[in-house]
């Protein structure tokens, strides 16, 4: 996930976080120390890159990217509704994420890392996605979420 940051534009007016830039997970973490050791000491645009442990989607606002966890998939509907209109990006692993309004699903495929983006939701959400990281992924055509 620390990658996405990379290859993402976020608008100046996002920047809640101040000098720092927060990937949280909201649900269960797969990742656990993974994540920490991942970013500790990295910079992302100048801003230092933290992770974060959420368990409410109202602790979400000072995050750039947001890993939202299979666990937390009967909610999905309502947790990309309160994240409208803010630029955060949504990743998930869950097989219909960017179909259901999320931006980034990655998933393990014969032992490779593929990626889906939902374009549609990186724009309304203000963010720019690179065309490298374009190049890579399969781009998903859907709407705001529920289905």
């Amino acid at each position: 996930m620390y990658e996405f940051g990379r290859f993402v534009e976020w608008p100046v007016s996002s920047r809640q976080g101040g000098d720092s830039f927060a990937i949280c997970v909201l649900g269960e973490d797969p990742f656990g120390f993974v994540l920490d050791e991942t970013v500790q000491g990295k910079t992302i645009s100048g801003a230092t890159v933290i992770a974060k442990r959420i368990v409410a989607i109202r602790d979400a606002e000072t995050c750039r990217i947001l890993f939202i966890s299979p666990s937390e998939d009967s909610r999905l509907p309502e947790i990309l509704k309160v994240l409208e209109g803010r630029s955060v990006l949504t990743v998930g692993e869950e097989n219909q994420f960017t179909r259901r309004g999320g931006m980034i699903n990655f998933r393990l495929e014969n032992n490779r890392v593929r990626l889906a983006i939902n374009v549609a939701a990186t724009e309304r959400a203000g963010l720019k996605v690179s065309s490298q990281l374009l190049r890579i992924a399969s781009i998903v055509e859907a709407g705001r979420g529920g289905g």
